[in-house]
């Protein structure tokens, strides 16, 4: 019981933070977001046992030059087709391969095509045609939490068979599917929310927009978190840090958006441009 309670109390304040830094300005949110690369991005050098200044100015370089349109669109475009290649990769090494590459003599790639850039297009999912809308950011974010939480709720209640038992024991089916759930139920209530306070968006982001955006979140999310799983069980670690009482690190927390954010970007960019 006490450890739900620290759980829960350090979740609202982890949400709590990041829900007013998205709705209080650009500025504040590239700000807060800024920080949490950062911490993120040591997590993840603790996990490949890498010490790497470079790193850090590779993450202040990608975040100014892409997030605040210094390169232009075609930039964008080859960044979010490496990093959706790379992305794959990892897939790819999740399902087939004992260890990942890129975990032993590739971490650079993964550093910049897979986490830096997943905190880039994080940023860039609530800009368009330079107008800030924190909205989109905000929906994608709770997407996440309504999966993480039904999957989380429906697994340890009525898991029986696993998704991935070599590398994530805890996760099944009926998790997966209760998470896949809980993410279109969110979809429905944001939906519905700007509906009733930001009709205008409505037009743009219809209701089957955020169904599928529930279910890139959904699905996307969860290879993310097996993914981060897989780092760990090759570092030997059960928490990539200890910076949220029983979460464990911001990685963590973080996985799950981090790998689907360069995918619900293409596909907000598909539905911009043809709505």
């Amino acid at each position: 019981m006490k450890e739900f309670i620290v759980r829960t109390l350090s979740g609202v304040l982890y949400i709590s933070i990041v829900i007013i830094s998205m709705f209080t300005s650009h500025e504040w949110f590239m700000a807060l977001f800024f920080i949490l690369s950062i911490v993120t991005l040591s997590e993840f050098l603790k996990l490949i046992h890498l010490k790497s200044i470079l790193a850090y100015i590779l993450l202040a370089g990608f975040l100014y030059f892409f997030s605040y349109s210094i390169f232009d669109d075609n930039a964008v475009t080859l960044l979010l087709i490496l990093c959706c290649f790379v992305n794959l990769f990892l897939l790819k090494d999740v399902l087939w391969v004992s260890k990942i590459p890129m975990f032993e003599k590739k971490k650079y790639v993964a550093i910049i095509l897979y986490l830096i850039s997943g905190f880039v297009f994080l940023t860039l999912i609530p800009l368009h045609d330079g107008n800030f809308i924190p909205e989109l950011i905000g929906g994608v974010f709770f997407l996440i939490w309504f999966n993480d939480s039904f999957a989380y709720l429906i697994g340890k209640n009525f898991g029986k068979r696993k998704l991935l038992e070599r590398i994530s024991p805890k996760k099944t089916v009926e998790g997966f599917l209760g998470g896949l759930a809980g993410a279109v139920l969110a979809s429905f209530l944001i939906f519905k929310c700007l509906e009733a306070y930001q009709p205008e968006l409505t037009l743009t982001y219809t209701l089957m927009v955020w169904i599928l955006m529930a279910v890139f979140a959904s699905v996307f999310g969860t290879i993310g978190d097996l993914i981060q799983s897989k780092f760990k069980r090759q570092a030997g670690v059960k928490d990539s840090g200890i910076l949220m009482p029983g979460h464990g690190g911001l990685y963590d927390r973080l996985d799950s958006i981090i790998f689907a954010s360069p995918f619900i970007y293409a596909f907000l960019q598909i539905v911009y441009y043809v709505s």
